[in-house]
């Protein structure tokens, strides 16, 4: 690629050649108006959906002010997780690559679940860049080993999951040992108000980039409910998996406890099953992230925390084993699929007591399709509403035929008979109207 429309935004070459490396020709919206602010200092809070290409909106800026012959740290990304912190590392270290010899850019990852003494044998020189999980860089800078003072930017990813899960703590711990004149990027999906003491606490007049969904999911996922009717939910999530063959499926159920039973049931079954949750050990969760990767699984079954703070490439299907109590991660869920370009499908499985929620998600610009499995066969169905609706209609025209033809006070002979061939009549017309709409 020769050519690429980042070079408006005044980066270092290396940056640039980094982009063009990375195949980035136009800048997302996220980054058009994240990407100045960041250069000239200002604190921003960025709220967008997954998949914007917000990583990049933050680490180009940063890593364009990085001075290399400052040997100390300058930049600290925060990450709710193990594995969206090694994830926004890699990416640093792609870009770091195209540093010229002389100005090399210096990155360390610091999570749990790995050698916390080798970690602090390699701080005898002190990184440019620290990413990492907040409670493990919160104990080596207690440790005395990790150096913050020097920092000028400090990056909070997915902030909401961070408060979620308890972390919020700790990146206020990081935050109040860094320089009073610091700048911050705060990204996440939604701010809550527990989210809004933390903001106010470090950031005065921070720019706030709203980048509104263009819709609820992507374009090409298609969303389909099927209905449980009291049938055993763990065969009904076997024979999706069978008949979709996806090329990689995710299982999603709102419990660890849920996530371990529909995996074990899976694996009793035959299949070969992949499980990310919190109660892996570390050692565990590092080696099925690298499985995972390396495709051993086409079939994995998670909590949310995969949702939010994975990125998995190559997912076809997206299976919700229950709806989530917070409808925002059915969002989150299903654009784990259908991601850069291509298409995917999303099967929620409901029951009664889930309909409030379906008519909240069809609210937000869902738009579902109903099926069942038919003697081994997947079968469309008619609108799951098809008959309320009818009688919706039925009611509203009764009333509205009663309206228009009303007793009047004085009535002839046969009149009784006349209004309600009259009534009937108008229902009829009516209802062909419904008809041909």
């Amino acid at each position: 690629m020769s050519e690429t429309k980042f070079t408006g935004f005044n980066l270092k070459p290396f940056i640039i050649e980094a982009v063009k490396d990375l195949g980035f020709y136009e800048p997302t919206e996220i980054q058009e108006r994240i990407i100045p602010s960041a250069l000239k200092g200002e604190s921003v809070i960025g709220q967008s959906q997954t998949g914007t290409g917000k990583t990049h909106s933050y680490l180009l800026p940063s890593m364009h002010k990085i001075d290399p012959n400052r040997k100390e740290v300058q930049v600290i990304i925060t990450a709710p997780t193990r594995e969206l912190a090694s994830q926004i590392y890699h990416e640093v270290l792609k870009i770091a690559g195209h540093a010229a010899a002389g100005q090399e850019i210096t990155a360390r990852l610091f999570i749990g679940g790995t050698d916390k003494q080798k970690s602090i044998e390699k701080l005898k020189s002190q990184p440019q860049i620290v990413v990492g999980t907040p409670f493990r860089i919160h104990d080596l800078v207690k440790e005395q080993a990790l150096f913050v003072h020097t920092a000028e930017t400090l990056i909070v990813d997915e902030a909401d999951l961070m408060l979620d899960m308890g972390f919020l703590e700790d990146v206020d711990r990081i935050a109040s040992r860094l320089p009073k004149q610091l700048q911050m990027l705060v990204f996440s999906a939604t701010i809550p108000e527990k989210l809004k003491p933390f903001l106010k606490k470090y950031m005065e007049n921070p720019k706030y980039i709203h980048i509104a969904p263009k819709q609820a999911t992507a374009a090409n996922i298609e969303h389909y409910l099927l209905p449980s009717r009291h049938r055993n939910k763990l065969n009904l999530v076997h024979h999706a998996l069978l008949h979709f063959n996806p090329y990689l499926a995710i299982v999603f159920a709102n419990t660890k406890k849920m996530a371990d039973e529909i995996a074990d049931g899976l694996m009793a079954k035959g299949m070969k099953v992949g499980r990310i949750h919190g109660d892996l050990a570390p050692r565990e969760r590092k080696k099925m992230m690298k499985q995972i990767l390396d495709l051993e699984y086409q079939y994995i079954v998670a909590t949310d925390l995969a949702a939010r703070g994975i990125d998995i490439q190559g997912i076809s299907h997206v299976i919700n084993y229950e709806l989530p109590t917070d409808l925002d991660f059915y969002i989150h869920r299903v654009g784990r699929t259908a991601r850069a370009g291509t298409s995917g499908i999303a099967l929620t499985i409901y029951g009664d007591s889930d309909e409030d929620a379906l008519i909240r998600l069809e609210k937000m610009g869902i738009e579902f399709k109903n099926a069942d499995f038919q003697q081994d066969e997947w079968v469309e169905l008619e609108d799951r509403n098809r008959r309320k609706k009818r009688q919706r209609q039925a009611d509203e025209i009764d009333l509205k035929a009663k309206s228009l033809f009303q007793k009047p006070k004085k009535v002839k002979p046969g009149y009784k008979k006349k209004l309600q061939h009259e009534t009937e009549e108008f229902k009829k017309r009516q209802k062909r109207l419904q008809r041909k709409k």
